[in-house]
C-alpha cells in the first residue's frame, strides 16, 4: 500500500471539496479545480479530511492510489495558494511581453511568436526577459511553462534561449581554431 496514500489529506476551513463519485471538485479563494478520476480508487470524505483507497489489489489499483491522493493534495494546496513556474530569456534582442491573454515572444525568428495563454493561468512579465505562470493547477503551470519553454529551448553552447530558473543546461566548449 502506499504510504502517501494512506495519509489524509486535511482540508482547510477556506477550501470547498465536493465528490460525485470519482469526480473531485475544489474551491478556494484562489480559485476552483475539478479532476475525474478512474474508478479503480474510492475517494471518502470524512469531516475535514479525504481518505483514498484502492479498490481491488491490482497493480493498476495500488499505483493509482498513491497517485491520485497526491493531485487531490496539490489541488487543495494550489486553490489556497497558486503554483508558479518562472522563465528566464536569455539571447540579443529576445523578449516577451502580456497583451489580452496573449503572450508575444521575440525569440530571434522572422516572425513574432505568438501563444494563447489557457484559462485557469495568469503568466506576467515583469521583466521583458523574465516570465512568470502561474495557475492553482501544478499540471497547467508546469505544462505552460513547458509549452513556452520548447518554442527555443536554451541551446549547449551560448546558452541563448528559454529556460526554467534553476533548470542546468550543459554547456560545451565551441569549435577550436589551430
Amino acid at each position: 500500500m502506499s504510504r502517501i496514500g494512506k495519509l489524509a489529506i486535511e482540508i482547510p476551513a477556506s477550501v470547498k471539496v465536493t465528490l460525485e463519485g470519482a469526480k473531485v471538485n475544489v474551491e478556494g479563494p484562489k480559485g476552483k479545480l475539478e479532476q475525474t478520476f478512474d474508478d479503480v480508487v474510492t475517494i471518502v470524505q470524512k469531516d475535514a479530511q479525504i481518505y483514498v483507497q484502492p479498490k481491488g489489489n491490482s497493480r493498476y489499483a495500488r499505483a493509482m492510489h498513491g497517485t491520485v491522493a497526491s493531485i487531490i493534495r496539490s489541488m487543495v494546496m494550489g486553490v489556497q495558494k497558486l503554483f508558479f513556474k518562472e522563465l528566464e530569456i536569455t539571447g540579443v534582442g529576445f523578449k516577451a511581453s502580456v497583451a489580452d491573454h496573449v503572450l508575444d515572444l521575440s525569440l530571434g525568428y522572422s516572425h513574432p511568436i505568438r501563444y494563447n495563454i489557457p484559462a485557469n493561468v495568469t503568466v506576467t512579465t515583469p521583466e521583458a526577459t523574465k516570465i512568470r505562470v502561474e495557475s492553482p493547477s501544478k499540471f497547467l503551470a508546469g505544462q505552460v511553462a513547458a509549452d513556452i519553454k520548447h518554442y527555443y529551448p536554451a541551446e549547449p553552447y551560448k546558452g541563448k534561449g528559454v529556460r526554467i530558473v534553476g533548470e542546468f543546461v550543459r554547456r560545451k566548449e565551441g569549435k577550436k581554431t589551430a
